[in-house]
């Protein structure tokens, strides 16, 4: 017999959500359409799968700890049976193909809405960022400070925050104490929204995602350097100056003071 009592394991992150307060937070911020399919990692305890599974969504849900697998396939027996539940054992960023379980679904969009482990925060948006299926939406628990980096609250940019924007539109919805959560975490937390997920801005400036990235991080190298000079690795001299001229940056201008749209028209000008 399966028991129902799952203790938190440490080495995988877990801090299972306890509080049906955040809980109401999560789903009303998801804005969650009946019968569309929701994309859940690390379901733990399946306190939120309940709450997602009420929408009438579709979850596929993935799940590493094999303990929790055995819970959840006990506790949702009747919407696995249904097939308003699939349920996946495996590492999501190193096991799981989502392409097949979003083909067999003839999902043209889903949403992402997680309790993620704290430690993937930054793996998590890569994959579900710069690579195909993304979600149109993501709702995440993360890091308080985490989500502030990612809507730089301060009003200076970082590589994180502008790896987040260039694809969509950050934004917190809460602030998370720590006791809603079992074992309570040592950081504060947040709900942070992702809304209109697509690369389009990559489209339309005919701009490859990786050679953005490799200039961004470029731009970012020596904090006290200007950009200009930080990215003459990955372009020359005569290459950056046109681009700032067309671009109409100040020659001055610091990493952190480039928005992502102005790290878009860099890139576009630094591929051709």
């Amino acid at each position: 017999m399966v028991s129902m009592e799952l203790f938190a394991k440490k080495s995988l992150g877990q801090h299972f959500l306890n509080s049906t307060h955040v809980l109401d937070q999560i789903i009303e911020a998801a804005h969650i359409q009946k019968g569309e399919v929701i994309l859940e990692i690390g379901p733990g305890t399946g306190i939120l799968t309940k709450r997602l599974l009420g929408t009438g969504s579709k979850v596929i849900a993935i799940e590493k700890d094999v303990r929790a697998e055995d819970v959840l396939r006990v506790k949702f027996e009747q919407e696995l049976k249904s097939g308003q539940l699939t349920l996946i054992q495996g590492d999501v960023l190193n096991d799981v193909t989502l392409n097949s379980f979003l083909n067999t679904d003839k999902a043209k969009k889903y949403a992402l809405i997680a309790n993620i482990p704290y430690y993937i925060t930054g793996a998590i948006l890569e994959k579900f960022l710069e690579h195909e299926p993304r979600p149109d939406r993501m709702v995440l628990l993360v890091q308080k400070e985490v989500a502030e980096r990612i809507v730089a609250r301060d009003g200076k940019e970082s590589i994180l925050s502008i790896s987040v924007k260039a694809f969509g539109t950050p934004k917190i919805i809460a602030k998370v104490p720590r006791g809603a959560f079992t074992p309570p975490p040592t950081v504060d937390s947040a709900i942070l929204s992702i809304e209109n997920i697509n690369d389009t801005l990559f489209q339309q400036k005919n701009v490859v995602i990786s050679r953005f990235f490799d200039i961004v991080r470029a731009g970012f190298a020596h904090k006290r350097k200007y950009v200009i000079r930080n990215m003459e690795t990955v372009a020359t001299q005569e290459s950056l100056t046109t681009t700032w001229k067309h671009s109409d940056l100040d020659i001055k201008i610091r990493a952190e003071d480039i928005k992502p749209s102005q790290w878009i028209k860099i890139a576009h000008y630094l591929s051709k």
